[in-house]
């Protein structure tokens, strides 16, 4: 059994219990709820995510002193900042349901039909939709914002895609703890089952970028990393979906 080990850098010692890396079969698993609740989850309106997503802001600030001691273990980053990334991080939750309330992050257009018109302008309407499943990738140097409960996953689910999160090891613990706490939410709230799940392991990253039910991918960490993973997401047979990465 492979495993990430939370470990304090003033100390040297553990901290926490390991967690243990996640299994193909369950990473297939977690894929394919996550392409079922897609559809669901898309069809919830503006409104409706965004009681989704002020209701995980609420929980991670309920839980925020536990949240930061133990992301404080983990990464030696300090109290202070580490409230101040926890603040920005619930802001960001917070925020999104504005942004969809405004409606013109969906770009609307509606051009009425012209029977006039040579030829004939028929009526068209468009929007922008959810555009799947999308894998979220951990950084090391920022155990909140850009992590488990970060933008990338508050942003992705904003849109109606459901998230993969891969966490990052240099914080299993405390990925854990926020990934039950959304997970939680999510489901007491009425999200679709397979709205949001988190994989832990390289491997697991590997297999998630290249599963054909996941449709994007974000990023935020090294050149080599992320040139990894473009790589990967390029040799897929459906790679014109999976291109659609954001890579910081």
């Amino acid at each position: 059994m492979t495993v990430d080990q939370g470990m304090n850098p003033r100390t040297g010692q553990a901290v926490g219990a390991p967690v243990e890396h996640t299994g193909t079969a369950e990473v297939d698993r977690l894929a394919r709820a996550a392409a079922s609740a897609a559809p669901a989850l898309a069809a919830l309106s503006p409104s409706r995510r965004g009681d989704l997503l002020r209701a995980v802001a609420t929980a991670l600030t309920e839980a925020g002193s536990d949240l930061v001691a133990l992301a404080d273990a983990e990464t030696g980053l300090g109290v202070a900042r580490l409230t101040g990334e926890l603040n920005r991080t619930q802001r960001n939750w917070r925020c999104s349901p504005n942004v969809l309330a405004e409606g013109s992050v969906l770009e609307p257009m509606i051009d009425l039909a012209d029977p006039a018109a040579a030829p004939v302008r028929p009526d068209l309407r468009r929007m922008l939709v959810g555009i799947g499943p999308v894998a979220v990738f951990a950084a090391s140097n920022f155990p909140f914002a850009f992590s488990v409960a970060g933008g990338d996953t508050a942003s992705a689910l904003a849109a109606g895609c459901p998230v993969l999160v891969k966490a990052h090891p240099g914080h299993p613990g405390l990925s854990a703890a926020v990934a039950d706490i959304v997970v939680n939410v999510l489901a007491h709230s009425g999200a679709p089952d397979g709205t949001f799940g988190v994989v832990y392991g390289v491997e697991a990253g590997r297999v998630l970028v290249t599963h054909p039910a996941v449709a994007a991918a974000a990023f935020t960490g090294s050149l080599s990393g992320g040139r990894a993973l473009f790589d990967l997401a390029n040799g897929r047979p459906d790679r014109s979906r999976s291109t659609a990465s954001w890579v910081r």
